[in-house]
């Protein structure tokens, strides 16, 4: 069975971030997004990985080469992003009987594989509020409706975003525009609902990564499954507790505490008398410096918190630099949930603590102030002693 990973779009819902990097490429623990929907079809026992590209694809194509963890990799480019089903109809001359189709910006848990086994199917994982999803409706263990954001809800089943295809699937593919003006692979699966027995397979959790504090939660989820490992290298008084992992090449200076959850990729280098804790990603080449406390938080690639800040709850870009003394707030003093701009429109994260996130090549000046919720556009500055109440 083939699988064909969608990996085309840009995902301006999770802007600074992708600006330059496609989504499916931002990172979480040791991969890419989008390596992880990977891992999960090759687990599940595919004989071809086909990943559909589209903005910033030479990301996406060196990342996996022409093969991946043994499986044969085709790269189908989508020029422009029309929606799901025109992503799929991309893949379409590569198809050859049943497949499955994985959304590169998902995250699913090991039940996936339970997908590759069941026929036609479509994972779905419930939810509390299904007014906000795609809702499947159910007889038994078939799905006979799928229900987009309904008022009255027939389940409380969320489409999970990964379907198992039958072969004719592929004849289905030329669609009609929704009323968001795409072509929507709900629509083929529509009428597979209507032509075959479509299964429901339900997974304890899944996530779709769309947002910055998202992409924070996505972390959270897989530096949870560490297992401790100290392959760099490591100062005698540096205290390491819990499930922490110092990739070959990493450095731990003395002086330094880091608790774990926390990984340190290749290059990256923390303290000395620095504090790292609470399911924190310290990109490739990033620099933690003298007493710096960074705390729960992603730090991409070539990074740098050099001297004397606090950094919690937060996601950085690649190449940012905070000049010494920048401090991070990260709650508010009503104790209300912490709201982000995205796309123009002030929208809660949903969680009480939430820092900033920064664009790549974000610099500050020393002593900034940065409020929980302001987002740094890429290539933004501070001056010394500013404090950033709004998006810069």
């Amino acid at each position: 069975m083939q699988a064909v990973l969608l990996a085309a779009g840009q995902g301006t819902r999770m802007r600074p971030l992708t600006d330059s990097l496609p989504k499916p490429m931002v990172p979480v623990a040791d991969r890419p997004l989008v390596a992880h929907a990977a891992d999960a079809a090759v687990d599940g026992g595919v004989s071809e990985l086909i990943v559909v590209v589209g903005y910033e694809a030479e990301a996406v194509t060196e990342y996996f080469g022409d093969s991946y963890r043994g499986v044969p990799v085709t790269f189908v480019t989508q020029t422009e992003q029309r929606g799901t089903a025109d992503a799929v109809r991309t893949a379409a001359p590569e198809l050859d009987g049943p497949f499955v189709v994985l959304n590169g910006d998902n995250l699913y848990d090991d039940g996936i594989e339970t997908l590759f086994e069941a026929g036609p199917a479509i994972a779905a994982v419930e939810v509390e509020n299904p007014t906000s999803y795609g809702v499947l409706s159910t007889d038994r263990a078939t799905v006979t409706d799928i229900v987009e954001k309904p008022d009255d809800p027939p389940s409380n089943l969320a489409n999970a975003g990964a379907y198992q295809f039958p072969g004719e699937a592929v004849e289905y593919l030329d669609v009609s525009k929704s009323e968001r003006g795409e072509y929507e692979l709900t629509d083929v699966l529509a009428r597979v609902i209507d032509e075959f027995d479509v299964r429901a397979v339900e997974l304890d959790r899944w996530l779709d990564v769309g947002r910055p504090w998202e992409l924070l939660e996505a972390n959270e989820w897989k530096l949870d499954g560490l297992d401790r490992r100290l392959d760099g290298t490591v100062a005698d008084s540096a205290t390491i507790r819990g499930p922490v992992v110092v990739e070959e090449g990493a450095t731990v200076e003395p002086g330094t505490v880091i608790e774990g959850p926390a990984l340190l990729r290749s290059g990256a280098t923390v303290g000395p008398n620095a504090y790292v804790r609470g399911r924190t990603l310290l990109g490739e080449e990033t620099k933690v410096g003298q007493s710096v406390e960074i705390k729960n938080s992603v730090v991409m690639a070539d990074s740098s918190v050099p001297h004397l800040s606090y950094v919690g709850d937060s996601v950085l870009g690649r190449e940012v630099n905070f000049g010494a003394g920048t401090n991070v707030a990260n709650l508010r003093h009503d104790d209300e949930d912490v709201r982000v701009t995205v796309k123009g429109e002030r929208v809660s994260t949903g969680r009480r603590k939430f820092g900033v996130v920064a664009g790549d090549g974000v610099k500050t000046g020393i002593n900034t102030s940065l409020n929980p919720g302001v987002v740094l556009s890429t290539g933004a500055r501070t001056e010394p002693g500013e404090s950033v109440f709004e998006d810069r």
